[in-house]
């Protein structure tokens, strides 16, 4: 199988492609985007130079094994989850399909299964008041999530109807993410959130689902006011380790992030959160980014990390927007990991650390997420 050489960053913007062929402008999206697994990236033009072009490697091989598993999980009412939390899982499944080009379209299984579970997202029941952690329980964290995925997901519905619902469902999500964030709390916990819309503390975990929502419907033209990204950023530089002085720059050249703010010790997850925070936040040349990939250089993941698929997903994407030595470290490191983590069946779970009882949906979905950087479907992670 040829598939455009997925290491350029030369792609079409994916947003922007998938509304010139759903304009009708003369290409279909079924045979521009021929199927959900990386093939996706078949050429759209015949004159591209031939030696863009390559044969799937392991990599390739293993996501469409991964997203192969994931539509096998997907149940009669649409969601695709194994433990729970079935909107947030369901959600962060739909993310991975596009991550390697799915969209949800009749002409394949996998664009079918994709429709499926952006309606069972979209269920009233789902979505209490805006909020979409309360049916499910999956808190701020679910809520991040599902925002995250329809922002992302905006404008490719399979019909004008659904993304009419789409778009309803967002504005009403971001107005609670935007609530949330403005409930008073300590100095240095401000700008953030936590596990539910009213909670009076933050910490970085849940805020990095919030601030990628908020960037992604900034990016699609939603309401969010550039103050609230901007106070997203004071508290993740509160949550860096490094203090910084009077000019805002880091004591330390070299540093990272915590779970809250006036930890001194950086961690791997959260490092990887707080560099990609930052890059959503448009600071790539923040010497917090600086700091943060060369802590990251210096202590590079390892399977028996507390979260494991969490971090991955963060440090695939975040490094990979560094560049340089960065990027090329988490593109050799990340399948180094992964690829022989991943079972026969296709799956990826984790058997330690504090992921041990999440499922199987949610470790390969991140599998997937951290494996799909080299074909840039996503916007959010578009530099």
């Amino acid at each position: 199988m040829i598939v455009m050489h997925s290491t350029k960053r030369n792609h079409l913007d994916r947003r922007a492609w998938l509304n010139h062929a759903l304009a009708g402008t003369g290409f279909a999206c079924a045979s521009l985007l021929g199927s959900s697994t990386p093939s996706f990236g078949k050429k759209a033009h015949a004159d591209e130079d031939l030696t863009d072009l390559y044969v799937d490697d392991a990599i390739d091989q293993s996501v469409n094994q991964g997203v192969k598993f994931l539509l096998r999980l997907q149940k009669e009412d649409g969601s695709i989850a194994d433990r729970g939390t079935a909107t947030a899982m369901t959600s962060l499944v739909i993310m991975a399909l596009a991550s390697v080009g799915t969209i949800p379209e009749p002409g394949t299984p996998e664009g079918r299964a994709m429709s499926r579970a952006i309606e069972f997202v979209l269920q009233p029941r789902n979505q209490t008041k805006g909020y979409f952690g309360h049916h499910d329980g999956s808190r701020m964290y679910g809520h991040g999530i599902t925002t995250l995925m329809l922002t992302e997901i905006l404008g490719m519905g399979a019909t004008i109807d659904q993304n009419a619902r789409i778009h309803d469902a967002l504005v009403q999500a971001i107005q609670v993410i935007l609530k949330s964030q403005a409930v008073r709390k300590p100095q240095r916990l401000q700008g953030g959130w936590r596990y539910k819309p009213d909670s009076k503390d933050s910490d970085l975990s849940v805020s990095v689902w919030q601030v990628m929502a908020l960037r992604s419907a900034k990016n699609d033209g939603l309401d969010v006011p550039a103050e609230a990204i901007d106070f997203a950023v004071e508290y993740l530089q509160e949550s860096y380790t490094s203090p910084l002085d009077e000019k805002g720059q880091p004591r330390e050249k070299v540093g990272g992030f915590a779970y809250t703010p006036g930890t001194h010790h950086p961690a791997f997850t959260m490092t990887a959160a707080g560099l990609l925070a930052m890059q959503t936040c448009g600071r790539y040349d923040s010497p917090l980014v600086a700091g943060s990939a060369a802590w990251l250089l210096e202590h590079p993941p390892r399977t028996n990390e507390r979260f494991f698929f969490y971090g991955m997903y963060y440090y695939a994407q975040g490094m990979h927007q560094v560049g340089g030595e960065a990027a090329e470290t988490a593109a050799k490191l990340v399948p180094e990991l992964l690829l022989r983590l991943q079972a026969d069946n296709g799956s990826w779970v984790s058997h330690q650390g504090e992921e041990r009882n999440v499922g199987v949906a949610y470790a390969t979905s991140l599998a997937i997420l951290s494996l799909s950087v080299r074909y840039h479907y996503l916007p959010i992670y578009q530099r």
